[in-house]
């Protein structure tokens, strides 16, 4: 042992190596930030499922009857099946008729094929309520497809709507964009030249679909199939005005009843039903996640000289460019064209030859003026503007220091992706608790949704923001620290500048995002404080038709100038990101 230590004096006299600090300064600060505005809606739910609630609002004695009530009373398990029948055959209308789209577009030489990515990206700006109430005035009692019925069929072969079918083909079609731009990224990676084999051989294009295209894509289909029935799982627009005038529970509406039912400050009924529901989605989002991981083994692109390529239909180009057509149409063109002929009627009597002598811009007249319709747009944009303002370089800040490894960064990436594994109606009740019970009069306040609407959409930030900074190599960075600049001015002087296009779509997508969403302000919104979505919502309610119409079209007029942005900004990020 003396002899080995006397050979190598330096290895016995090297001082130890020191170990750098486990977790930086930004990312401290940045992860208390993150927690404070999720922890406590959480804690508040859970807490609030297991203890009473006084009349002063504070939490009494623990108790497990809310729990003993929702699993011993017969809603809970109807609910359950109920809305997984919808949430399934939902998922199934969304994505038999997105991925016939995506391969239209994808795989063949359809003619006008790449207007398609603009009219499913201008479809995201009609909030889901409206084009809910869009459907129900087509399908309704009084529209024209029950008018035509009457007259061909009689009374008594007219449909209702307001039935399991009904919310299933509403949700199902209203998913279809985002199925068809999820579905279309999985076609545009995986080789054609497959295909282009089988139909070479001989086979038909039906043949080739379900043999080949099929299973290369049957790891994205089916993650993208669990994806849209979580969404639909999770959603709350279609339930609440088709299920609900159908009696037709689920686990959504049942939670926005008991919230806005129970009295004297108790909610420990919805508190219950909102943590069965998020226990759900936690376990499908952990299926979904392990689904993904799988998706390599099914990888077909195995070089730089991969191209994709399209399939020459001939003649039969013409027949998918109508099929096109026709599913635009359905999808957004129909809606939007029914809820224009509301807006211009004095009152709403459906599709009748009368009722086209009857055009009348009265309606515009009375939201232009001054009330609670103006100032809800005027609420709502503000709302938008300030939710991406927050979330955007606040996510650009985290995903930078989570993709460079910083000391401690992968926290950041884990905690502001949490926020995905709550339901939007599950975290308004959440953030409803905590509002209620602050010393600061917040409840009701414009603050408090955009409070609640940034995490709920931290989560869109920051994988936008973090796609973004993996494009940026990291030499630059090290010429900037290399000539003396600190790591703020790198981020500001050489990461921002070069994160621009990413942040620019991404704040146009929150956007979007926070100013349909109405699930989520439903229960926060106060007098002074409504916003289009929940207007919408309440105006369907009282019988508003008319004015319903017209606010939406406006809104929609509106929201198709940011959508067409949006997709402009995201195919020159994409151009410059190849």
């Amino acid at each position: 042992m003396s002899q080995i230590a006397s050979s190598s004096p330096d290895i016995a006299l090297a001082p130890p190596r020191r170990r750098g600090p486990r977790f930086s300064l930004p990312v401290i600060i940045l992860s208390a930030i993150l927690l404070v505005l999720i922890l406590p809606p959480t804690i508040f739910l859970v807490k609030v499922s297991f203890y009473t609630t006084k009349p002063d609002g504070s939490f009494g004695d623990l108790t497990l009857k809310y729990y003993q009530q929702l699993f011993t009373g017969r809603f809970f398990f109807s609910s359950l099946i109920n809305t997984t029948i919808y949430a399934i055959g939902s998922a199934f209308i969304a994505i038999l008729l997105g991925t016939l789209q995506a391969i239209i577009v994808e795989r063949t030489n359809t003619p006008g094929r790449k207007w398609v990515f603009l009219g499913a990206v201008i479809s995201l700006g009609i909030p889901h309520v409206l084009y809910t109430v869009a459907w129900l005035l087509i399908l309704g009692r009084s529209g024209p497809i029950n008018s035509v019925i009457d007259h061909t069929f009689g009374h008594q072969a007219a449909i209702n709507v307001y039935s399991m079918w009904g919310m299933t083909l509403i949700e199902g079609v209203g998913f279809v964009p985002l199925t068809f731009l999820l579905m279309s990224s999985v076609l545009r990676s995986t080789d054609a030249s497959f295909e282009e084999a089988s139909m070479m051989s001989g086979a038909k294009p039906t043949r080739t679909f379900w043999s080949i295209t099929l299973r290369m894509g049957l790891p994205g289909v089916m993650a993208l199939l669990l994806l849209v029935f979580i969404r639909a799982f999770e959603s709350f627009e279609v339930p609440a005005l088709v299920g609900l005038a159908g009696n037709i529970n689920v686990l959504t509406t049942n939670i926005y009843q008991s919230s806005k039912g129970t009295g004297a400050m108790d909610y420990g009924q919805s508190g219950a039903y909102s943590v069965c529901l998020l226990l759900i989605v936690v376990g499908l989002l952990y299926w979904y996640n392990r689904l993904s991981r799988h998706a390599h083994q099914y990888q077909t692109i195995t070089g730089k000289g991969y191209r994709p390529r399209v399939i020459n239909l001939g003649k039969m180009r013409y027949f998918t460019a109508a099929a096109l057509i026709l599913m635009f149409m359905l999808v957004t063109g129909l809606p939007l064209v029914m809820l224009v002929f509301t807006s211009l009627q004095p009152f709403y009597e459906g599709v009748t030859p009368e009722s086209f002598s009857r055009f009348t811009l009265e309606n515009y007249r009375v939201l232009m003026g001054p009330g609670s319709f103006r100032d809800s747009i005027w609420n709502t944009l503000i709302l938008g503007a300030s939710t991406s303002t927050f979330v955007v370089p606040f996510t650009a800040l985290c995903a930078w220091l989570a993709v460079r490894r910083k000391p401690g960064a992968w926290v950041l990436d884990q905690i502001a992706t949490a926020p995905l594994v709550m339901p939007a109606i599950v975290m308004s009740v959440a953030f409803l608790y905590v509002f209620v019970n602050l010393p600061i009069p917040l409840y009701g306040t414009l603050l408090s949704v955009i409070l609640a609407s940034s995490v709920r959409f931290m989560p869109y930030g920051m994988r936008y923001a973090y796609a973004g900074v993996l494009q940026i190599h990291r030499e630059l960075e090290d010429a900037s620290s290399t000539s003396g600049a600190r790591q703020g001015n790198t981020f500001l002087r050489i990461v921002l500048p070069l994160l621009a296009a990413a942040m620019i779509s991404s704040w146009l997508f929150i956007f979007l995002l926070a100013v349909q969403a109405v699930s989520l302000p439903l229960l926060l919104v106060g007098p002074g404080t409504e916003i289009v979505a929940v207007t919408l919502f309440d105006l369907w309610q009282n019988g508003q038709v008319t004015e319903l119409a017209s606010m939406g079209i406006t809104w929609v007029s509106l929201m198709i100038v940011v959508s067409a942005c949006f997709h402009f900004v995201t195919r020159r990020y994409q151009v410059m990101a190849s």
